[in-house]
């Protein structure tokens, strides 16, 4: 019926509309260091089952197929990527890339509440106190926390995470800290919070911790970022598909519109 249409068009509408925002965030995020794109997973809606496959025909045997007609679409999903971005060399000391897997940690405020958020977003700076902070608009600190001395003319950052300073009027090198990784076994279920970071659900599991380049982790680079892994091709080319995609819907609309007005002036005679 032109009413099963509509209703399944609709639903069409509106999961294309669904994707059209995910891919407008992509490509609003294509230059944001550490972001992750995502994408829409469709499923399809129940079936009206009209004729049962396999029920007996006229002579005793089964028929092949059914006659099941679709309700449309739904949204199942959005799931992200975590495939590595590109590399920018920055050459900024506090600048850093994980080349592996791995997540920093730093502390932000959910809710009211300090909790710990993970990202891949290596834009780290000092603040008045020394602390190392993400470069986001909170000034997320670092977790576990490490200070750099005021009178620090050199940071060297190891592919360990272990940071060392060198400061004013001392020839050696000493360590601070150590940077340690976090990483889990679904990342896809963490919760994107904003300002490049990430927060633990029970969809992805509690945070394996452990330093670079030891039990899987991958290693630090410093002075370089991992930039964004949006493919703007790639985005733009997925814009057309579902531009196209909600366009045959609206016409799928429009056209059982119109079936339903000869229906309907039918009914009059």
């Amino acid at each position: 019926m032109a009413v099963t249409a509509l209703h399944a068009a609709a639903t069409g509408m509106k999961a294309q509309d669904t994707k059209l925002d995910v891919l407008a965030n992509n490509l609003a995020n294509v230059n944001t260091a550490g972001f992750k794109r995502s994408r829409v997973n469709f499923e399809d809606l129940l079936y009206q089952v009209r004729r049962e496959p396999g029920i007996p025909n006229a002579q005793d045997e089964p028929v092949p197929h059914g006659i099941q007609v679709g309700l449309g679409v739904n949204v199942a999903g959005t799931q992200q990527s975590f495939t590595p971005g590109s590399v920018d060399r920055t050459e900024q000391p506090l600048d850093l890339r994980i080349d592996g897997e791995g997540f920093f940690q730093v502390q932000t405020i959910q809710d009211g509440a300090t909790i710990t958020a993970y990202t891949r977003n290596g834009n780290f700076t000092r603040n008045s106190l020394g602390n190392i902070v993400l470069a986001n608009s909170e000034g997320a600190l670092l977790e576990p926390a490490i200070t750099i001395p005021a009178d620090t003319i050199d940071i060297a950052i190891g592919n360990n995470g272990e940071i060392s300073v060198r400061q004013q009027g001392s020839p050696t090198l000493a360590v601070q800290g150590t940077i340690q990784l976090a990483r889990f076994v679904n990342p896809e279920g963490l919760e994107q919070i904003g300002q490049n970071l990430f927060a633990e659900t029970e969809a992805s599991g509690s945070p394996v911790l452990g330093d670079a380049q030891t039990d899987g982790f991958g290693a630090i680079q410093q002075g370089q970022l991992e930039m964004s892994n949006v493919d703007p091709v790639r985005e733009l080319v997925q814009l057309i598909l579902t531009q196209r995609a909600f366009e045959l819907n609206s016409q799928t609309i429009q056209s059982a519109d119109e079936a339903l007005q000869v229906v309907a002036n039918l009914r009059r005679f």
